[in-house]
C-alpha cells in the first residue's frame, strides 16, 4: 500500500482516469490519502478523512511514508482559518491555500505556514457563524471551498472546521445521527436533508433559527424552511421536498 498528500491548494478528484471527468469533490493542501492503484497518470485514492474514493492526478499530489500517513491520520487536525492564506513552499515561492486546508501536513512536505488556525472542537452553536463565511459561495458539483462548494461540500466543510466530521455526500450524511420528528425540534447547526421524485437523498442544509436555511443552490444562501421543503423567495416556491431532519452533535 502506497500514502499520498496533496501538496498544492486545490486539486480535482475525478470519477474516472481523465480530465474531462466528472469531478465527484476536491483535494485540498495537506489533506492525506491512501493509494489504491496506480497507472501512468492517474492513481486511485482514498481520502483519510471521509474514505472518498477517486482518481487524482498523479502531478498533483507526491508520496508519502505510511508512518507520515498514520500520524497525519491520527493527530486532531490543524485547519486554516482564512478564506484565502499563504503557504511558504521554499526561500522564493510561495502558496495560496483556502479556508480549511490541512496544515498538519506542512512540516512533512518542507513548508511554513504561520496564519491562523483552527485546532480545537467547537459547539454547535458556532456552526452558524462558521457557515456565513461561505456564504454566496457559488455552487460547484464536487466543490469543497469558498470559491466553489456543493451542498455536501458545505456541510462538510463547516462541521470539519468545527472538528465534527461528516461524511461526503448527502445520501452518506443523511446516514449519520439522531432523526429529528418536526423541524421545531431542531437546533442552529442540526441539518435537514430532501429527496427527489424516486425518494433519494439529493440535497442537505444547515438549519438556522426561526425556521430558515443556509445551503447551496446557485451559490450558498439563506431561504426559508417549513414542513414541505424549502422556499425560495426569489423564485416564489419551493425548491427542494423536506426528507428528514437530523442531528449530529
Amino acid at each position: 500500500m502506497k500514502f499520498g498528500i496533496c501538496n498544492l491548494s486545490i486539486v480535482p478528484l475525478r470519477a474516472e482516469t481523465a480530465d474531462s471527468s466528472e469531478m465527484v469533490t476536491q483535494v485540498l493542501y495537506g489533506e492525506h490519502f491512501k493509494v489504491l492503484e496506480s497507472r501512468k497518470k492517474w492513481s486511485r485514492i482514498r481520502l483519510g478523512f471521509d474514505n472518498y474514493e477517486g482518481w487524482i492526478d498523479n502531478k498533483q499530489f507526491v508520496f508519502i511514508e505510511e508512518a507520515q500517513y498514520i500520524q497525519l491520520k491520527e493527530e486532531p487536525p490543524i485547519l486554516s482559518s482564512e478564506i484565502l492564506d499563504i503557504v511558504t513552499i521554499s526561500e522564493n515561492q510561495i502558496l495560496s491555500v483556502c479556508m480549511g486546508s490541512s496544515m498538519n501536513g506542512a512540516e512533512i512536505l518542507g513548508h511554513y505556514y504561520d496564519g491562523r488556525t483552527i485546532k480545537q472542537k467547537f459547539p454547535k452553536s458556532k456552526f452558524i457563524e462558521t457557515a456565513l463565511g461561505y456564504l454566496n459561495a457559488p455552487y460547484l458539483w464536487g466543490g469543497k471551498t469558498p470559491f466553489g462548494i456543493d451542498c455536501s461540500g458545505f456541510t462538510q466543510m463547516v462541521y470539519k472546521l468545527n472538528g465534527h466530521k461528516l461524511l461526503r455526500d448527502a445520501s452518506q450524511q443523511a446516514t449519520q445521527g439522531e432523526p429529528l420528528s418536526f423541524i421545531e425540534e431542531s437546533e442552529p447547526g442540526d441539518l435537514a436533508f430532501f429527496d427527489n421524485a424516486e425518494g433519494n437523498i439529493i440535497h442537505v442544509g444547515i438549519i438556522m433559527e426561526d425556521h430558515y436555511i443556509i445551503h447551496a443552490h446557485g451559490k450558498v444562501r439563506i431561504d426559508r424552511l417549513d414542513h414541505s421543503g424549502i422556499f425560495n423567495y426569489d423564485l416564489n416556491e419551493h425548491t427542494h421536498k423536506l426528507r428528514v431532519i437530523k442531528k449530529i452533535v
